[in-house]
């Protein structure tokens, strides 16, 4: 499958219904987490910091910290967003997933810099979330991809049925 097959797999009529809804789900999710007054893992620091311990002991690497499992968890959380986005818009602007998750993040940060004095805007959120919501629209290329590969394939054994 070539790069030109996957960029133009296009989203079905069921993946975008799919993906509108979803979309609408995790968006009110995203915006909850985002905006809650107080960091959502404050109460979890401690057992958090446990279980990172169990883990180093167990062979995890050092570096691998409390700042890594928070910077990969919003890589994480961002890349529906960017594989939901793919899924309604098609593979052939599959790019628009990652800037639309950038631009979601800023926004998110920017509204916790200003309203929400308990929690911290960075930068690293951004690059993070940014990054995962292009993980999510390239998965989601993969999908269309496979799709549109398994739709042609079942086609050309239609037509070849049909000429027998």
């Amino acid at each position: 499958m070539t790069i030109r097959r996957v960029r133009r797999a296009r989203a079905t009529l069921g993946s975008r219904l799919t993906a509108t809804a979803m979309l609408m789900v995790y968006g009110a999710v995203v915006a909850a987490i985002a905006y809650w007054p107080t960091p959502v893992d404050s109460g979890l620091r401690a057992s958090i910091g446990r279980a990172l311990a169990a883990l180093h002991r167990r062979g995890l690497p050092g570096w691998f910290d409390y700042a890594q499992l928070e910077w990969w968890a919003n890589v994480a959380f961002f890349a529906p967003i960017g594989l939901l986005v793919v899924l309604l818009i098609g593979g052939h602007r599959w790019w628009v997933a990652t800037l639309v998750g950038g631009t979601v993040s800023v926004a998110i940060e920017v509204g916790q810099h200003i309203f929400l004095p308990m929690r911290y805007a960075t930068v690293d959120d951004v690059v993070a979330n940014t990054l995962g919501a292009a993980v999510g629209a390239l998965v989601g290329l993969v999908m269309l991809a496979v799709v549109h590969h398994r739709r042609r394939a079942r086609g050309r054994r239609t037509v070849r049925r049909l000429e027998v």
